[in-house]
């Protein structure tokens, strides 16, 4: 199987992304998410996974690194901390997190794939988000068992449809107010294509899936992201193994839509990786492309006076960003 060091030369043959940035090559002055992955192990290996999480995966951020982040996050004020992984929930400190993060009133996203809430451990983890009003953000590659386990495997869906049920009992998916305490509970859904193939048309998708959870299984939530697969960790590596590389990189090219790039994720983010490192994005951390400054959360958190403004580092997995209405 080809390593990251294939993929990343296979991407470089194509035209160079960062010449259709223009004015939008650095961060803006004031950064709105820190995005913290805290772990890669994952009750999961699914073909599309970017950082290539599994059971396999042993890194995990320590209680120190996850103090700096919310230094990090109070002294230069952002607005939104965004928890992925892996499995985030994997993470030994991931509760304590998750409470000191709701307790700076950040808006608190978890990325989730839900079904990890049914193994031993993890069972009262839906009524901690609930408590806290943490947003979920749950992969459901599709609402079709058959299509869904192509992606992620056997035995993988109704675990999940499951969880996502359990949290509509707690009040998720409900619209504004409608949680335990006039509280809003966020579901969101993050769909990614089943191959070298660009997402469908977002407001089409979310009413499609709406429609057949709601019907189906008694599911509710609230909005239904579109995410193009870049080209990069797992995937990229699928790509070069099947030969599809060319063909699904001039599908991005091809799709380039200039109108997206002001509101790249890139421009208004900071990320972390497990051990402090920081990134422009979790795709540039997948392909380990650091931030150009070369700093970490430490640094940031001993020295505030350090500017949040950056220049961004581009590769030409970055199409996946900007290709239709865009994955940012």
């Amino acid at each position: 199987m080809p390593d990251t060091r294939d993929v990343n030369g296979a991407l470089a043959q194509y035209p160079p992304f960062w010449e259709k940035v223009g004015e939008y090559r650095y961060t803006e002055e004031q950064l709105d998410t820190l995005q913290i992955n805290i772990g890669l192990a994952c009750n999961f290996a699914c073909k599309h996974c970017h950082v290539q999480s599994s059971p396999a995966r042993t890194e995990e951020m320590s209680r120190e690194t996850l103090e700096q982040c919310l230094k990090v996050y109070k002294d230069y004020e952002f607005s939104v901390i965004d928890v992925t992984g892996g499995a985030p929930e994997m993470n030994p400190h991931y509760e304590w997190f998750m409470r000191e993060a709701a307790a700076t009133g950040a808006r608190v996203i978890t990325r989730s794939n839900l079904a990890i809430c049914e193994e031993e451990g993890y069972e009262h983890i839906p009524e901690l988000w609930a408590e806290l009003g943490i947003v979920v953000f749950a992969s459901l590659p599709h609402y079709i068992k058959k299509t869904s386990e192509k992606q992620r495997g056997a035995g993988t869906f109704d675990p999940t449809i499951r969880v996502m049920q359990r949290l509509c009992e707690l009040g998720y998916g409900k619209g504004e107010g409608a949680g335990p305490d006039g509280k809003t509970l966020e579901l969101d859904l993050v769909f990614n294509p089943n191959g070298a193939v660009l997402p469908p048309d977002q407001e089409s998708m979310e009413r499609e899936y709406k429609q057949k959870l709601a019907e189906e299984f008694g599911i509710s939530f609230d909005n239904l992201f579109c995410i193009a697969n870049a080209p990069g960790g797992r995937f990229g590596e699928r790509l070069l193994a099947t030969g599809n590389m060319d063909r699904y990189m001039n599908k991005l090219i091809g799709a380039f839509n200039p109108d997206t790039v002001p509101a790249m994720m890139c421009r208004t983010q900071l990320s972390v990786r497990w051990d402090g490192a920081l990134y422009d994005c979790d795709y540039n951390q997948a392909v380990d492309m650091p931030c150009k400054n070369g700093l970490n959360i430490a640094n940031m958190a001993n020295d505030p006076s350090i500017p949040a403004k950056r220049d961004i580092v581009f590769a030409n997995h970055c199409y996946a960003c900007c290709a239709g209405a865009g994955s940012s």
